[in-house]
C-alpha cells in the first residue's frame, strides 16, 4: 500500500527535520529516517509502507499522511540558517483606518510595500523555510494591491495569518481570503475598546471576529491592557471561550507612538502585571530553550526596512533589497544568561525569557538609548510573575 504526505503539512529542515501542519499549526520533530519516507510520500508516486508500525499508525492518526493520492506543487526543504527564522511580520503598508490611541507606530506617511518586494519577502521566507507569516499593517487589508496579493498566497507552504482591527472584513473579501487564521484585536468590551480605538469599533470588530468563523477560519484575539479596561478581563474570557477562539493574547502597549500623547491611559506594572494572567493558546510566535524574545522572529516594514522586531524600526538590520537572508544573519540572538535576571538567579527566567526587551530597555535608565541594556528589566512580567 502507498502513502501520500496530506496536502496540508510541509516539510521542514530547521534545527531539526520536521513535518509542519499548516492547517492545524502543528510542528513535529522527527528523525533522519522517518524524514526521508515523508519525502518519498510528498512525491506524486508517494511512499510504500514503513516498517514501523508505531509510526505508520501515528502519522495517520495525526493526519500527516493519508492513503489517497495527493496532487499539491510542494517547496523543496532546504537547510534554514540557524537560529532558524520561523516567524516573519510582514507590515505590509501604513495605511490604517483607524487611529488608536494607543498604536506605536504613530501617524507615518502611508506607504505600500510594492507588490514586487512582497513576492520577494515570500519567496526567500519559503526558501528559508518558514513556518508562519503575519500579515500585519497598518490595516493590510487596505493595501492598494491586497487583492493580488492574497491571490499570491495559496503558492506558498506555511501558515498565514491576518492581523486587522476588523472595521472593513466584509462576507466578499472574507470568500476569497487565501489565509489560514484571522487575528482580530479586540481591546476590551464596548466601554474599553471604544475608548481606545473610536465609537463603533467594537461592535465591527466583534461581528468580524465571529463573520470570519462561519466562513470557517480560525480567529484569534489580541488585547491590550490599557486603563479604561481593566475591569472587562473577566468578561472578555468568558465570551473568547464562548466564541472557540483558538488563542487570545494579552500584551502591555509599549510607550511610543500615540501612546506617548494620551499616557493616561497607561497601567502602572505593579496593577497591570496581574492582567497578563488572562489569555490562552500558544501565540503567534515562540522563542526557544536559553534566549529572551524573538529567536526565530523577524520584522519586514513597510518601507523595506527589515528588523528584530517592528519596535526596533528605527534598528534595522538590512533591506528587502539586499534581501531577507543577509539580514536575518545580522540579527543577534540575546542568550538569557547575558541577562541581568540571570545574575539574579531569577527562578522564572526560562519561562518569561527576560520579557519583552523593547518594552526592559524603554524602562532602563537610559530611556532606551542602549542598543542593549542587558541591566533592563520589563518590570510588568515581573510584576506577573510576582518578583515585585
Amino acid at each position: 500500500m502507498r502513502y501520500y504526505l496530506s496536502a496540508s503539512c510541509a516539510l521542514k529542515l530547521i534545527e531539526s527535520p520536521c513535518v509542519y501542519d499548516i492547517g492545524r499549526d502543528e510542528l513535529y520533530e522527527v528523525d533522519e529516517a522517518a524524514f526521508a519516507w515523508l519525502k518519498r510520500a510528498s512525491g506524486e508516486e508517494g511512499a510504500e509502507t514503513p516498517a514501523e508500525e508505531d509510526f505508520l499508525q501515528f502519522c495517520l492518526d495525526e493526519g500527516i499522511i493519508t492513503p489517497e493520492p495527493v496532487r499539491v506543487t510542494r517547496a523543496e526543504a532546504l537547510q534554514s540558517p540557524v537560529p532558524s527564522l520561523r516567524y516573519l511580520e510582514l507590515q505590509m503598508t501604513n495605511r490604517c483606518n483607524l487611529r488608536c490611541r494607543h498604536c506605536f507606530v504613530g501617524d507615518p506617511e502611508r506607504i505600500d510595500m510594492p507588490l514586487e518586494s512582497l513576492k520577494k519577502v515570500l519567496d526567500e521566507f519559503q526558501h528559508m523555510q518558514g513556518l508562519r507569516l503575519l500579515i500585519t499593517g497598518g490595516e493590510p487589508t487596505l493595501h492598494n494591491e491586497f487583492a493580488r496579493f492574497n491571490d499570491m498566497l495559496p503558492s506558498y507552504r506555511f501558515r498565514k495569518i491576518l492581523f486587522t482591527n476588523g472595521q472593513s472584513l466584509d462576507d466578499e473579501l472574507l470568500l476569497h481570503l487565501h489565509v489560514d487564521e484571522i487575528q482580530v484585536s479586540i481591546d476590551g468590551l464596548e466601554k474599553g475598546h471604544d475608548a481606545l480605538r473610536g465609537k463603533g469599533t467594537y461592535r465591527r470588530a466583534l461581528g468580524s471576529a465571529e463573520r470570519a468563523m462561519q466562513h470557517g477560519f480560525p480567529v484569534s484575539i489580541a488585547t491590550m491592557v490599557h486603563r479604561e479596561n481593566l475591569d472587562e478581563f473577566t468578561a472578555m474570557d468568558a465570551l473568547f471561550r464562548d466564541m472557540s477562539v483558538t488563542d487570545w493574547t494579552v500584551d502591555i502597549p509599549s510607550s511610543s507612538g500615540f501612546l506617548t500623547e494620551n499616557r493616561d491611559l497607561i497601567v502602572s506594572p505593579e496593577e497591570a502585571g496581574r492582567y497578563l494572567a488572562f489569555g490562552f493558546g500558544g501565540g503567534l510566535h515562540g522563542g526557544g530553550p536559553g534566549f529572551a524574545c524573538g529567536l526565530h522572529l523577524a520584522s519586514v516594514l513597510a518601507d523595506g526596512r527589515i528588523c528584530k522586531c517592528a519596535f526596533y524600526g528605527d534598528q534595522p538590520v538590512g533591506s528587502v533589497g539586499e534581501g531577507l537572508t543577509l539580514a536575518w544573519g545580522r540579527i543577534r540572538p540575546v542568550p538569557l544568561d547575558e541577562l541581568a535576571c540571570h545574575d539574579m538567579r531569577c527562578e522564572h527566567l526560562e519561562s518569561c525569557r527576560g520579557g519583552c526587551r523593547f518594552r526592559a530597555e524603554m524602562m532602563s535608565e537610559d530611556g532606551g538609548n542602549a542598543a542593549q541594556d542587558r541591566a533592563a528589566r520589563d518590570l510588568y512580567k515581573c510584576c506577573a510573575y510576582g518578583i515585585i
